[in-house]
């Protein structure tokens, strides 16, 4: 909690008459986002689950000593890295679009202690048909929230949408994890048998993200120039924005739901701990999950620039033509 001890004390020196000369480019995140590691390690910050621990006054106060830099009036005694740090913070839980604040659990700093859990108990619990769709349905559930609270735009998504996509993931995801299992009982390893959830997720959210936000292939999403100035909306931009994260996610899924069956698979056959303590499987599958998540989380959001650009050739022939000559490229904010 250091970071918000930090915050809470540059904010409690508001009445100090003075503001600051700090110079400092708050529209973009302090690492470079050209390159894949300062996009890692601008997720790091962000996904940071002690970024949840943080209390609704903390994040009010890292946003407004944001906001009062923006005004020019930034408290002279606020250093750099305190202002940095009240950024992140406040990016980890206000939507970059619409300001808002955002759904705890839909917050990307949940994503590790949320996925470890449900995922632990997805693949532990994979083998009976009440078990798959249980677990299926929660992990939709987590899934559908997550996809909406970081959706792209300011455009609300209405409640028929909501149901529509929740209601075809969630069937997706427990019709490929049923079909799934009946195939592999006929086959000898029971590895195979492991990675029947990844499966199943992999197929959901090729569903699920697109259906979430089936408005913004629909209506487009908000492109701006390289000034950062809204020039229109684009549904090709929202083609490529959702493209590139519904592949994020699937490769973000990999690490967690492909190495963990490899251990306990080695473990079950050479008896070791499992057999003399089956109640150990959930928690052990769990710890090994949020291991692989800790890194998996940031470095698979990183894979793609969160402001993605695409050329302006590449755009509608209608919104093409209302851009100056001058504008080579747009740019537009994925979601996550």
């Amino acid at each position: 909690m250091a970071d918000q001890i930090a915050v809470d004390s540059a904010v409690s020196s508001t009445t100090v008459p003075s503001t600051s000369t700090l110079k400092v480019n708050l529209d973009a995140p302090r690492f470079d986002q050209s390159t894949f590691s300062g996009r890692a390690k601008h997720f790091f910050t962000i996904t940071d689950p002690r970024n949840l621990l943080a209390t609704s006054s903390q994040l009010e106060e890292a946003k407004s000593l944001v906001l009062q830099y923006r005004l020019g009036k930034l408290p002279s005694s606020v250093t750099e890295d305190q202002l940095w740090q009240a950024k992140n913070l406040y990016d980890s839980a206000f939507h970059p679009d619409t300001g808002e604040k955002m759904f705890l659990i839909g917050r990307m700093s949940a994503q590790v202690p949320m996925n470890m859990t449900i995922t632990g108990f997805m693949m532990t619990f994979y083998k009976t048909t009440p078990a798959v769709v249980f677990w299926q349905w929660i992990n939709q559930s987590f899934n559908a929230i997550v996809n909406y609270t970081n959706r792209s735009g300011d455009s609300p998504i209405p409640v028929r949408t909501l149901g529509l996509s929740y209601v075809l993931a969630t069937t997706a995801a427990t019709g490929t994890a049923l079909g799934l299992n009946s195939i592999v009982k006929n086959i000898a390893s029971p590895l195979i048998g492991r990675y029947v959830p990844f499966a199943a997720v992999a197929a959901a959210n090729c569903i699920n993200i697109p259906c979430m936000r089936s408005r913004e292939l629909t209506n487009g999403i908000p492109i701006n120039d390289e000034n950062g100035n809204r020039v229109g909306e684009s549904r090709r931009a929202a083609t490529l924005a959702i493209t590139q994260v519904v592949v994020s996610r699937i490769v973000m899924a990999m690490p967690g739901m492909a190495i963990p069956p490899i251990i306990m698979n080695y473990m079950e056959q050479k008896g070791i701990l499992l057999k003399r303590f089956p109640w150990t499987a959930a928690p052990l599958q769990i710890g090994i999950i949020g291991v692989s998540l800790v890194f998996a989380t940031p470095l698979c959001c990183a894979i793609f620039p969160q402001k993605s650009s695409m050329s302006v050739k590449l755009l509608e022939p209608e919104v093409r033509d209302k851009l100056p000559d001058s504008t080579t490229r747009v740019y537009f904010n994925k979601g996550l």
